[in-house]
């Protein structure tokens, strides 16, 4: 038979175990749910100078940034070209194409081939994968730097098609 003292010491100890579990369990939960949301809206500077740091991926991601306006979110997809455009030649010059995602939105790629090679070969109808900068508009929006920073201040880009990488 215990004595009321240690029975007593015993109980007091389990309670503080349960406290300190329970502490535990909500302070992983509040780093969880920070780090996530940090992830998923994390700040971005109004500086051109200063690169996106988050990288986002897929047709919900842009769908999100299209919803959102938001603007200077480095994002990665997928889609085919519906439109080849001519090139943009005001200023540094770009390759210009719409890509219509999955979800059936649609976004401007404009790639400047001052600075990487032009996407050779590319036709209406052809599947490309893309990584960039997506820039908000009503018509769904625009991905730029789809190349590497010559400077190294910028996040490198790339579009890749039928498994060639231009960047």
């Amino acid at each position: 038979m215990s004595s009321p003292t240690a029975s007593g010491k015993g109980r007091r100890l389990r309670s503080w175990a349960i406290g300190f579990g329970i502490f535990l369990a909500i302070c992983v939960f509040v780093l969880v749910f920070l780090f996530l949301a940090g992830i998923q809206c994390g700040h971005q500077p109004d500086t051109e100078s200063t690169p996106p740091t988050a990288s986002v991926h897929g047709d919900a991601a842009f769908a999100t940034a299209y919803e959102e306006r938001r603007s200077d979110v480095q994002i990665s997809g997928a889609g085919t070209v519906i439109r080849i455009l001519a090139d943009d030649d005001d200023g540094s010059r770009h390759q210009r194409f719409i890509v219509a995602l999955a979800s059936g939105q649609t976004l401007l790629v404009a790639h400047n081939i001052d600075v990487a090679p032009r996407v050779s070969g590319l036709q209406d109808g052809d599947a490309v994968e893309f990584n960039g900068v997506y820039e908000w508009n009503e018509e769904g929006g625009v991905v730029h730097w789809t190349h590497h920073d010559p400077d190294g201040t910028h996040r490198d880009g790339w579009i890749k098609h039928e498994g060639v990488v231009y960047d």
